[in-house]
């Protein structure tokens, strides 16, 4: 036999039978064989397996069978032949005869529902339901039966069963209708009555029998037999629970909980009803016979009683009903509308609850019928609405029915209430409700109808025992006792249902009893349950009827309702006795002695015995009121009554105190709270009162005695020790209408402390309640208000601290987190609930609703901003309005889009005035504005989007998920609607913890998305995958993926796939990690079903044993998780394989998410003394969706070696993947933290040689450390500084020196303060060196928050024990002494004289040892060297070894940071260090005299130019932010040091320059000006550097303009700053004092010339509006405003040339907002009207130079029709039109002369018709005066010119017309000075200096006069007229120079000289700290742009000193 040596896949499909067997044997054993699931070999047959099962032959078919049995159970690809082998096994299996074959068939089925392919097993086999062949269906019906049987009904879908049994019913064969009984018993055991709907037409015969066999079964719940793979958790529980005996009633509960409770309602199938209405359905239901109307309401009752109605628009015909009931005269039309309105609501359910609020008011209002038919009718209907929403949404239409007139309204009202509460549970029923409710119920207790009251106590009733006495006591405190008597009566006899209810939720007690309908013919909602006091689980699920019911919400709520201590009032003779029995006679006797110290001494005793009582024999009210024997509480020494006041707080801490006892002391510690030495024990013995009897009734009763007094002193420390309370115990539960009449009086006090207290807690209360605070002190004087708004700015952006106290009755349980969410949520709730609402209903009149739906658009416009206008002025409405809805939503689809965009913004006012309350307008208002989303015009579209969240925002997303409507509108095929729709979903669901199920319904449409034409809407689909996976599941996505055709499965799969490996992690509760320990072992749980179902981390449901290590790995305990198949472990292959991938994920968005989520106290803050295991396992479930499961696993494994191999792994791909690792960077820094309190010596080296690689790398890339991720990382690092070992504190330091390049110094600076507080001596002195590093460094700026504060505590560690600690604290000091000098001594405070001695010889000592800064500085500032430029170098090399090594160096005296230098010989004089500031050169030490004749001459090189400093080179952008941060130094010498540095940056062209941020580097500028401004100017011993540094600072900014990339660069703000600073020099007459003074105002007026021809043209212009805006509005002086004026009219004409690069939508927006500020009127009433006139000339350019284009760039302008700027323009562009065919004509004109005139000039340039030409040109000059010959004349030459001149002159004086003769030289040059300004000095000043400037006479004066001009210095002068216009005369006479001296010197007013450019090479600021200002001014001047540059009128220097020397030899 041939086959015999084939292999094994040959022989498996070998054509003999016998060779197959062999085969299918092999196979067999060799499945057995392998150990791993995930072995290769596995592949190899996979495509057998279906072979192996469809085996022809019967024999060789059973060998098959076991050996794909084998496979299934052991391959980890079973689940890939899942569907393929199961219809192998029905269709050639189930068929055969023998009987082993049917067994391993079903074997091979359930196998692969334990792989987690139920839902494959189970489709197969219900389509073998189908085949001919009834062996097939028998087996197949069988299967299903076991199936079900052994996994449950959670695990195997019962609704397909269901829907097939009645076919089987029906089946011939009576053994298949046999097996389909069996199935239905097993069925209806796990889900009991709810098959029973969908049996009820099969044979009569039949459901008899299967009602005694349903009889037959035990009443107890059925629990599953088999597991899946992912439910070992569950089986181990079970197996626990059996063995437990004790506890067989809570294994009866879980059991109950854990099976699956199925409502027949889902069974259904949905019934459409609207189209089955008559057509003329709606006009006979108004029809004017009531036989018509009855005609319409019948057929509408037929269609009702569906149990399960389709959804669809249902909005008219509840209308249609709603009129019927409330208007309809018959009543028995009525009656039978009110059932059609509950069939409805029973048949829609959720999908009604957008109607209930419709017909809820008018059901109530209509009980005022006495006929017990309407009345019966309607409580079925109202009760039938209440089942679709919940009680909050119907609260208010409620309530407000309970001030009727009618008693039968009332009553029934209040019965609904009792009906809906007892349908409640305490987790359902709002909190807020409950004092509203009971407030109502109150007032009908007392009322005259006895109904009325009963009904009322019923009501009260029900809401006790829901939610138990301690919450309603509060409020029956005035009820008499019988009437509170009956209320208790009828809670104890009362029976409630407590679980969720509504929509899909189960209802457990029927409404009311309704007699017409059978219970199965119409199933609206689940069956009722067995009253739950026969089960064994009464304590879980039941309360008992007393007040100390254990249910499982009570043990989660406060338990104080069972430990509370109530306490009858004592006499005092009772007191005396219980006192005496516990304390000392001699101590009792002692208490009221005349001697003081005897009562002192008792007091000590009483201390002592109370401190030893046991707490629970301790009487409270006993000891307190002995203290208060006389003299009691007005004891006189100070001693006895603190002791009085300790002994209080140790009674209320350690007694079971009660607030008897406390009513007792209370009003004496508050008299004692402003008591300056017994105050701070009084404010300690009310927060132990607080803790005993709870805060907020403490805080209650404290304030109110404080106000109760006159004493302001005892009010204001009242005020403050709540602020600290409020801080401690937090804010829950305190009664804020209480606090805020006390807040009010205290703020208007006459006494300050009290007003600063009640605004500090009013910021507290602010940090809680937020900005609704704000509401209650609107009515507050504006000055009041204004300090309260600072306050609560203060506390913007802070989170409330967590509270550290809290009741000590409290259990553990009450810190979970579900209660902590709880009260968060009441909390907020309670402060909503607060504020003052409006009733706007009756505003909301017919005639507005009639005006919104006006076919008119201009009167629906007028119609909602009536609306707006009714909500704005309502401010906080209630939710009571109408018929609003509907009208809104009418004009949601209006064809006017801007009527579109107005109701949305109506809606976002709706929302924000509504508040919480807008939930019930969801379905009806809100669903309609996702509609909106599909507008083709975006701009309608973001408007929606706002809308849906603002609405979002107060509603929350869960009733927005219920409900089918998003499904709904995705289904829709408007692209629009589906990529806004998807990405808002996606961006609200990743906020959100949980979601209702509803959100499955979208899965569907989600996968239609991906397949969509529209790219945007496939992109935002793929971005919303996985969200949805995170909440659904993988598995719940991948089942509805099946469903898919065969194309669109594919490609959804793999894009299924490709999301997986992105989930973000799912919002986890705060604190749900500490239920996760098991209570009976201690041992780390393992995690529950609906845990592992839920978890959006481990997705795989293929591998459960990754799943279990993962979940269950906990860092250096825990156990590792067990795998599912033990034995089963992954080969090395297959780890390499998994391990090949990225080791970090990066997940957009993740790290803000965290931060969110941590500033919102969602999740644990990283803070923590020790680890526990809730911040464990907190940071693995973050860590998990970030990094590959392999290093997560090693991460968190028990075994130091796996972190070993985690770090090193994570070293090798630092490099590689730094944007990951960046993205999680706050998770490794955490995981790492925990690492420092490891034991293990190698684990903590190997993390910190990682840590510093990577902070190497972080600051190669400039990274900057988040505030979250410092405060998670830096203070478990500073705890490290005081390890033992001497390397680890090393590593520890060179972290903490390279933390300074990616965080900046002063942020570290108070977490090296906190390390100072350790008790580890090592770890001080550490920190103490640290601190003196980063003062060498960085200078005093560092220190936080002041440096006095800072000083003070170091100087502390002075007296120290520890000598290391004492001797860091000297050296710390003495570093401060070397940047600030003397002044330590100040900012050190008082010390003693030890200390201070110590201090002075250590200064004193230093001090002389100070040297040249050595190279330790260089090595710290370049710690990340330029070579390094990978992971994998930096680990082999030492890292940063000598980082700190200059600590000691530089605690000795390092003063200043000098330039390293470079390239100096051994032994040479370094030149660059001499040149540097002389300051900094140390005295050197006295020198051995040498007889310098024997030395021979150096050569002194010439001086180098100071290059770049070298560390610069290592890491430039750090360093150079470094040397910015000391621009703004205190220190005058550090601050020129920078400078010159920042100077030589600049001058690099680029290399360096690119690296500065230009606005950081400007801000630390200006810093330095104020500082100088403020503080140097004031000190005359400075005054001579203060000139230096302005000299140096205005040459660092010119430098600066010079690179014209980052003078650009400069924003807005900024540079409204540096004209603001420069304008102040100018005007600060001390400048002008200083030496150079004047000079340095020069070289301002020349920079601000700079500025504005440099800097970006939007960013200046709209510096200076926002500039003369601020200076407008404040108390500026006249001059500051006028140089602001001056330097917009210097933009202004420089306008026409940057106009291109102008933005002008910025500039018109700034416009606009300067005139909203500063309208047309209020700038006339300005005493200048200078500023108007700057603003008309501004826009007047601006149109000009654009045109009417100038109305297209208002885009940025909101309402322009409102706005004052487009009416100005579009007059400006009116005027400008009509301008322009004037211009035209005379352009006409203009062009005939100027050819005129070119003829003229042609004949002047020939010589035979010179002279006509002259003539000529004589005569047009008379022709045309106002032409300018310049343009001409400037192109010939000088001669020509003055020949010209000459003989026009002498052609005047021959025709005697002189009087003309100013025309033509106004003609030859430009306007000449008139008549009126003939004779002002100061023109002819200007001009002579302007010539002696040109000339070389006069080599003082800058040739510009800047921006200002010089006139204001020469204005002050006597000068004569006629002598300057003499020797300008003798100067220019006839010259040619003459001509062009007029036109330079008259292009402006004199009082307008222009600003002159800068030099292209600008000066350094080294010239200018060596005294060299004037080097700005004489460096290359050029003229302004306002001078033409053409080279006909430019001269040289040496040509014009020849013409004057001419000029002087002929004069």
């Amino acid at each position: 036999m041939e086959w015999m040596n084939l292999p094994v896949e040959q022989k498996c499909e070998h054509k003999i039978w016998k060779a197959r067997l062999c085969g299918y044997e092999e196979a067999l054993k060799l499945f057995q064989k392998i150990d791993d699931e995930k072995s290769p070999e596995w592949g190899k047959l996979i495509g057998f397996i279906k072979k192996f099962v469809t085996e022809s032959n019967a024999v060789a078919q059973l060998k098959g069978l076991e050996a794909a049995l084998a496979f299934v159970k052991n391959a980890h690809v079973a689940n890939r032949t899942v569907g393929e082998v199961v219809s192998g096994v029905v269709c050639k299996v189930f068929n055969q005869p023998k009987a082993r074959a049917k067994e391993l068939g079903i074997d091979i089925c359930l196998m692969y529902i334990e792989i987690e392919k139920a839902d494959v097993v189970q489709e197969e086999l219900i389509k073998g339901l189908d085949n001919k062949n009834p062996k097939i269906i028998l087996a197949c019906v069988e299967t299903l039966r076991i199936a079900l049987s052994e996994f449950g009904a959670k695990t195997v879908s019962v609704k397909p069963i269901i829907k097939v049994l009645p076919k089987l019913f029906e089946s011939r064969e009576k053994a298949v209708r046999d097996e389909a009984k069996v199935l239905a018993v097993e069925v209806y055991r796990w889900i009991r009555d709810a098959l029973r709907p969908s049996l009820q037409n099969i044979n009569a015969l039949q459901l008899k029998e299967l009602e005694e066999d349903w009889r037959q079964l035990p009443p107890g719940a059925p629990k599953q037999s088999r597991f899946l793979r992912s439910q070992q958790d569950l089986r181990a529980k079970y197996e626990q629970q059996e063995e437990l005996a004790e506890s067989e009633a809570n294994q009866a509960n879980e059991i109950e909980d854990a099976a699956q409770q199925l409502d027949p309602y889902e069974l259904l199938e949905p019934v459409e009803i609207l189209s089955k209405l008559p057509k003329d359905f709606y006009e006979k239901i108004e029809a004017k016979k009531w036989q018509e109307r009855k005609e319409a309401l019948d057929v509408l009752e037929v269609l009702a009683k569906n149990p399960k109605l389709e959804s669809g628009d249902y909005g008219d015909l509840v209308r249609a009903l709603k009129k019927v009931i409330g208007k309809d005269t018959n009543v028995n039309l009525v009656s039978l509308a009110a059932k059609c309105l509950a069939g409805l609501a029973s048949g829609l359910r959720k999908k009604f609850g957008s109607c209930a609020g419709l017909v809820v008011p008018t059901i109530l209002e209509k009980f005022k019928e006495k006929k017990s038919q309407v009345v019966q009718a309607l409580q079925e209907a109202i009760d039938a609405v209440f089942l679709t929403t919940t009680l909050q949404n119907l609260s208010e239409d409620v309530l407000a029915v309970m001030d009727n007139k009618n008693p039968s309204i009332k009553q029934q009202a209040s019965l609904f209430l009792a009906r809906s509460i007892r349908l409640s549970s305490p987790a359902t029923l709002p909190k807020t409700l409950i004092k509203p409710i009971c407030s109502a119920m109150l007032k009908l207790v007392n009322d005259s109808v006895p109904e009325v009251r009963d009904a009322a106590v019923e009501a009260l009733a029900t809401i006790m025992k829901v939610v138990g006495e301690r919450a309603v006591n509060p409020f029956l405190v005035d009820l008499d006792k019988a009437k509170l008597d009956k209320i208790k009566e009828s809670t104890d006899k009362m029976e409630v249902a407590e679980g969720k209810r509504g929509g899909e939720d189960k209802v457990k007690t029927a409404p009311i009893a309704q007699p017409g309908p059978k219970p199965l013919e119409k199933p609206s909602r689940p069956p009722e349950k067995a009253p739950l006091a026969k089960s064994g689980g009464v304590e879980k699920t039941k309360p008992k009827p007393t007040s100390d019911r254990q249910s499982h919400r009570g043990q989660c709520r406060k338990t104080t309702e069972t430990k509370e201590v109530s306490e009858t009032e004592l006499s005092m003779e009772v007191c005396e006795e219980r006192a005496a029995a516990v304390l000392p006679a001699l101590c009792v006797q002692h208490l009221d002695s005349t001697n003081w110290k005897e009562r002192l001494a008792s007091m000590n005793d009483f201390l002592k015995a109370v401190e030893q009582i046991d707490s629970h024999q301790m009487p409270c009210q006993a000891l307190v009121r002995m203290l208060a024997k006389k003299p009691g509480w007005k004891e006189t020494n100070f001693q006895v009554m603190q002791l009085k006041l300790q002994v209080v707080a140790v009674i209320a801490q350690r007694g079971n105190f009660s607030k008897t006892s406390a009513s007792v002391l209370l009003d004496a510690l508050v008299d004692k709270a402003g008591d300056a030495k017994c105050g701070q024990k009084a404010k300690e013995a009310l927060t132990a009162i607080g803790e005993a009897c709870s805060l907020p009734w403490t805080a209650e009763q404290v304030i109110s005695m404080a106000f109760a007094q006159k004493n302001p002193k005892n009010q204001a420390e009242t005020l403050n020790w709540l602020i600290d309370a409020i801080k401690e115990f937090g804010f829950a539960g305190m009664n804020v209408k209480a606090f805020m009449s006390h807040v009010k009086i205290a703020l208007g006090a006459t006494n300050p402390a009290v007003r600063t207290a009640a605004i500090c807690l009013l910021g507290v209360m602010y940090l809680y309640m937020g900005a609704p605070l704000r509401m209650f002190f609107e009515d507050e004087k504006a000055a009041l208000l204004s300090q309260i708004d600072a306050e609560f700015q203060k506390m913007q952006g802070q989170t409330p601290p967590a509270p550290t106290r809290g009741s000590k009755k409290k259990t553990e349980d009450q810190e979970k987190g579900d209660e902590l969410k709880e009260q968060e949520e009441e909390g907020n709730a309670d402060v909503m609930d607060l504020l003052p609402r409006t009733d706007i209903s009756g505003k909301l009149t017919g005639e507005m609703a009639a005006k919104i739906g006006d076919k008119n658009w201009k009167i629906r416009k007028e119609g909602l901003e009536e609306l707006a206008a009714v909500i704005s002025q309502a401010k906080f409405i209630k939710t009571t309005v109408g018929d609003l809805p509907t009208t809104l939503k009418a004009r949601l689809g209006d064809s006017n889009k801007i009527l579109v965009q107005q109701t949305l913004s109506i809606l976002q006012q709706l929302a924000t005035s509504m508040g919480p309350g807008l939930r019930q307008h969801i379905k009806s208002l809100g669903i309609p504005i996702i509609t909106v989303l599909g507008d083709s015009k975006s701009m309608v579209r973001t408007t929606a989007l706002a809308t849906l969240t603002a609405w979002v925002e107060q509603t929350g997303m869960k009733e927005w998920l219920e409900g089918d409507e998003f499904s709904e509108e995705l289904k829709r095929a408007n692209p629009f609607l589906r990529q806004e729709l998807l990405g808002w979903l996606a961006e609200r669901l990743a906020t959100v913890r949980s979601v209702p199920s509803d959100l499955q319904l979208c899965v569907a449409p989600l996968y239609a998305c991906l397949e969509d034409r529209n790219i945007d809407v496939r992109k935002k689909a793929q971005d919303a995958l996985p969200i949805f996976i995170t909440h659904l599941g993988f598995d719940k996505m991948n089942k509805a993926a099946a469903k898919l055709a065969p194309a669109s499965k594919d490609q959804v799969v793999a894009l299924l796939e490709k999301a997986r490996s992105s989930v973000p992690a799912k919002q986890a509760a705060p604190a749900k990690a500490a239920l996760a320990k098991a209570p009976a072992t201690g041992s780390a749980a393992k995690p529950t079903t609906a845990a592992n179902e839920a978890d959006p981390v481990v997705l795989d449901s293929e591998v459960s044993e990754e799943k279990s290590h993962s979940k269950n790995a906990k860092t250096g305990s825990a156990p590792a998780g067990k795998s599912a198949l033990p034995g089963k472990k992954p080969s090395g292959k297959a780890n390499d394989e998994v391990k090949s991938g990225p080791l970090f994920i990066l997940v957009p968005n993740k790290k803000e998410l965290r931060v969110k989520e941590e500033k919102s106290l969602k999740v644990l803050k990283w803070n923590f003394t020790s680890p526990r295991d809730e911040y464990v396992e907190q940071l693995q479930t973050q860590m998990a969706p970030c990094v590959a499961k392999w290093l997560q696993e090693e991460l968190f494994h028990h075994d130091f070696q796996h972190h070993i191999k985690a770090i090193n792994a994570m070293m090798e791909n630092l490099e590689a993947e730094r944007d990951a690792v960046v993205a999680c960077l706050d998770l490794v820094l955490k995981w790492f933290t925990l690492r420092f309190f490891d034991k293990n010596t190698t684990v903590l080296m190997k993390a910190l040689d990682f840590l510093k690689i990577l902070f190497l790398s972080l600051s190669k890339q400039d990274y900057c450390l988040s505030d979250m991720e410092a405060n998670a990382f830096i203070p478990y690092l500073i705890l490290k500084m005081g390890e033992s070992k001497d390397v680890v504190r090393k590593d520890v330091r060179a972290i903490m020196g390279m933390l300074c390049k990616v965080y900046p110094a002063s942020k570290i600076f108070p977490f090296i303060m906190e390390g100072l507080k350790s008790k580890n001596s090592k770890q001080r002195a550490v920190c103490l060196e640290e601190l003196g590093c980063l003062i060498a460094l960085c200078g005093m700026s560092v220190c936080q928050p002041t440096p006095a504060k800072a000083l003070k505590e170091i100087a502390v560690h002075i007296g120290d024990r520890d000598t290391s600690v004492r001797n860091a604290a000297l050296n710390t000091i003495v570093a401060v002494y070397n940047v600030c000098g003397d002044q330590v001594y100040k900012l050190i405070g008082n010390l003693s004289e030890k200390d201070m001695s110590m201090l002075e010889e250590r200064i004193k000592r230093l001090a002389k040892e100070v040297a040249a800064p050595s190279k330790c500085v260089e090595e710290k500032i370049t710690r990340a060297p330029a070579s390094q430029t990978n992971a994998s170098s930096q680990q082999k090399q030492p890292i940063d070894e000598q980082a700190h090594t200059m600590l000691p160096q530089l605690a000795q005296g390092a003063q200043h940071i000098e330039e390293p230098t470079t390239g100096t010989p051994d032994f040479c004089l370094d030149l660059d260090f001499l040149k540097k500031d002389p300051l900094s050169i140390c005295k050197l030490p006295d020198l051995v005299e040498h007889n310098l004749d024997d030395l021979e001459p150096l050569d002194i090189p010439a001086p180098r130019q100071c290059s770049v400093p070298a560390f610069f080179e290592a890491c430039p952008a750090s360093t150079i932010n470094l040397v910015i941060s000391k621009i703004a130094s205190g220190d005058l010498n550090d601050s020129l040091q920078a400078l010159i540095q920042m100077d030589e940056v600049f001058r690099q062209h680029g290399k360096y320059a690119v690296m500065v941020n230009v606005d950081q580097f400007l801000t630390a500028l200006l810093l330095q000006l104020r500082l100088i401004h403020s503080r140097h100017m004031a000190n005359p011993h400075v005054l001579t550097d203060v000139s230096k540094l302005y000299s140096c600072i205005l040459g660092s900014i010119m430098t600066m303009l010079g690179l014209e990339t980052l003078a650009r660069e400069a924003s807005v703000d900024v540079l409204k700053d540096v004209v603001e600073g420069l304008l102040t020099i100018m005007l600060d007459s001390r400048v002008e004092e200083l030496n150079g003074g004047k000079r340095i105002i020069s070289t301002v007026n020349i920079l601000l010339g700079r500025l504005f021809e440099r800097a970006d043209e939007t960013n200046i212009l709209s510096s200076l509006l926002m500039l003369l805006q601020e200076v407008l509005s404040s108390s500026a002086s006249s001059k500051f405003c006028d140089l602001v004026l001056k330097c917009l009219w210097r933009i202004i004409k420089f306008l026409p040339d940057n106009i291109a690069s102008v933005n002008l939508d910025r500039i018109l927006l700034d416009i606009h907002n300067f005139m909203k500020v500063f309208p047309k009127e209020r700038l006339n009433q300005l005493p200048n009207d200078l500023v108007h006139r700057t603003l008309k000339t501004l826009l007047l350019t601006l149109c000009r130079l654009t045109g009417p284009t100038i109305l297209d760039h208002l885009i940025m302008v909101e309402n322009r029709k409102e706005s004052e700027l487009e009416s100005h323009l579009k007059r400006v562009v009116k005027s400008m039109v009509s301008k322009i065919s004037r211009d035209q004509k005379n352009l006409v004109l203009k062009t005939n002369a100027r050819a005129e005139l070119l003829e003229i000039f042609k004949k002047i340039s020939l010589k035979e018709n010179e002279k006509e030409g002259l003539v000529d040109l004589w005569e047009y000059k008379q022709k045309h005066p106002e032409v300018d010959l310049s343009p001409h004349l400037r192109k010939m030459s000088q001669t020509t010119q003055s020949l010209i001149f000459r003989s026009l002159i002498e052609i005047s004086a021959e025709r005697g017309n002189r009087a003309k003769t100013q025309p033509l030289t106004a003609g030859l040059s430009a306007t000449s000075p008139s008549s009126s300004e003939e004779f002002r000095p100061f023109v002819y000043m200007e001009r002579l200096k302007a010539l002696r400037q040109l000339s070389g006479l006069d080599k003082n004066t800058p040739a510009s006069t800047g921006l200002l001009g010089s006139s204001t210095i020469h204005e002050k002068r006597h000068l004569e007229p006629l002598a300057y216009q003499g020797k300008l005369k003798r100067l220019s006479p006839i010259r040619a120079l003459e001509n062009t001296m007029k036109h330079e010197g008259t292009t402006e007013q004199p009082t307008r000289s222009p600003l002159l450019l800068m030099p292209c090479n600008p000066p350094s600021s080294t010239d200018v700290v060596h005294n060299k200002p004037s080097h700005l001014l004489n460096n290359q001047q050029e003229p302004s742009r306002l001078v033409d540059p053409s080279p006909a009128s430019i001269t040289t220097l040496d040509d014009l000193r020849k013409r004057l020397e001419k000029i002087k030899s002929s004069c």
